[in-house]
């Protein structure tokens, strides 16, 4: 069963940018993948998604600002955030998009504040 390991969260002040890398232990090449994120109190939704082939999808609030993006050959999936908001703060995690998923890891902290 593939693990995935999210990191590069952090503090950053609004307007500002990061990118999150999602590690997996195996080889993704064939599963779409998404970004998850869950605010304190609230549930996990998913924010962005890639297949496979490298088509990307984004909820509303983060069109524009976010972008998804996989290389295979290192079995690494990446979400670049820029113009960051306070209601961006959440933990971010990675998984496949559809069943089977792989255990959810730690996720990484995203903190958007001034």
């Amino acid at each position: 069963q593939v693990q995935v390991v999210e990191s590069g969260g952090g503090l950053v002040q609004p307007g500002g940018s990061l990118r999150l890398s999602c590690a997996a232990s195996g080889s993704i090449f064939s599963i779409s993948m998404g970004w998850y994120r869950q605010a304190p109190g609230k549930q996990r939704d998913l924010v962005a998604a890639i297949t496979s082939s490298g088509s990307t999808n984004y909820v509303d609030s983060v069109k524009g600002r976010f972008t998804i993006s996989r290389d295979n050959a290192k079995n690494t999936v990446y979400l670049q955030m820029n113009s960051l908001k306070p209601e961006d703060t959440a933990v971010y995690y990675c998984n496949a998009i559809s069943l089977p998923r792989s255990p959810w890891g730690q996720g990484t902290q995203v903190i958007v504040s001034s």
